[in-house]
């Protein structure tokens, strides 16, 4: 349900100029999806909606714009003052960084939805990051290398 009224949202907001909260109640409800001011205020917040200058000059609800080159340059910066070293085992990928970022690395790596990654494991100094076969391990390492 929620998901849904949230895609409803996505989808209203990129083809209607909507100003206010209640005018995005009535499209909603136009779609047969019922809500409440404080869900779909929530769901603004979880969304990361923003109001932006729209075309006829008002303020209008949009989608916040993605800052990948913001991101891209944290996680360069995590992993060129962070990592020490970077090998693959198999399917495992190991990054040892300074003490406490092991968590960070394995989170930023996350972040990113490499495909073939299962998941990872930090412990203090050490990530360990499990991908699907050894291939997909080899290559998310050669993209690991060119970050540090």
């Amino acid at each position: 349900m929620k998901s849904e009224r949230q895609n409803a949202i996505l989808e209203i907001i990129s083809t209607r100029e909507i100003e206010t909260q209640q005018q995005l109640l009535q499209a909603l409800a136009e779609r047969g999806i019922c809500s409440t001011q404080a869900t779909l205020s929530r769901d603004i917040k979880d969304m990361h909606l923003v109001k932006e200058l729209g075309v006829s000059g008002n303020y209008r609800y949009a989608a916040a714009k993605q800052e990948s080159d913001d991101f891209d340059q944290r996680l360069r910066k995590i992993f060129k003052e962070g990592v020490i070293s970077c090998d693959v085992a198999q399917n495992l990928l190991i990054i040892k960084t300074i003490p406490g970022l092991a968590p960070a690395a394995c989170s930023a790596i996350e972040t990113m939805k490499v495909e073939g990654l299962v998941g990872t494991l930090a412990g203090h100094d050490t990530g360990f990051l499990a991908l699907k076969d050894t291939a997909a391990a080899e290559h998310l390492y050669s993209e690991i290398k060119e970050l540090f």
